[in-house]
C-alpha cells in the first residue's frame, strides 16, 4: 500500500504544475500538441529530476537505501499518472472545455489530497483546503500571465 507521504509531494507538483502548464499555455495560443508535449514532459522528463532530488536528498539525511528507493519510487508513479490524467483531458476534449476541465480536476485532486493529509495531521481540512488551493490559484494566475505577456510580445 502506498503511503500518504510517498505520494502528497508528487501528487501536489504534478495536479498545480500540470493546471498551470495549460492555462499558461492555452493564454500564449497554444494548440494541443505542445500542450500534450508540455505535460508529458512534465510528467517524464522534469519528474525524473525531481524524483532523484528527493532521493539524494533522503540520501543527504542518511535514510538507509531501502526506505528510500520505494520513496522515490511512488513519487515517480503518482506524478506520472496525475500528469496522464491531464492528458488524457486535453485529447478527449475542446481546447476551450479542456482548460476549464483541467482546473476543476486539479483543484479536485489538490482538495482530496489536501483532506486525506490534513486528516491524517489532526489539521482543520478547510484551513488546508484554502491555503492549498490559494497557493494553487496563484501559480495559475502567474502562469496566465506569462503566457499572456508572451502572446503579447511573440504574436
Amino acid at each position: 500500500m502506498l503511503k500518504l507521504t510517498n505520494v502528497s509531494f508528487g501528487g501536489t507538483s504534478a495536479i498545480v504544475t500540470s493546471m498551470a502548464l495549460i492555462v499558461g499555455f492555452s493564454a500564449a495560443a497554444a494548440s494541443v500538441p505542445p500542450i500534450i508535449a508540455g505535460l508529458l514532459i512534465l510528467g517524464v522528463a522534469d519528474n525524473i529530476t525531481d524524483s532523484l532530488s528527493i532521493h539524494v536528498y533522503q540520501e543527504s539525511e542518511r535514510l538507509k537505501a531501502r526506505p528510500a528507493f520505494p520513496a522515490t519510487l511512488s513519487n515517480f508513479a503518482t506524478r506520472l499518472a496525475i500528469s496522464l490524467t491531464f492528458v488524457l483531458l486535453v485529447l478527449a476534449l475542446p481546447a476551450a472545455y479542456a482548460l476549464y476541465a483541467s482546473i476543476a480536476w486539479g483543484l479536485s485532486l489538490l482538495t482530496a489530497l489536501t483532506w486525506l493529509v490534513a486528516r491524517q495531521r489532526g489539521a482543520s481540512v478547510a484551513r488546508e483546503a484554502c491555503k492549498h488551493v490559494a497557493a494553487a490559484i496563484l501559480a495559475i494566475a502567474v502562469s496566465r500571465a506569462i503566457g499572456m505577456l508572451i502572446l503579447a510580445y511573440f504574436h
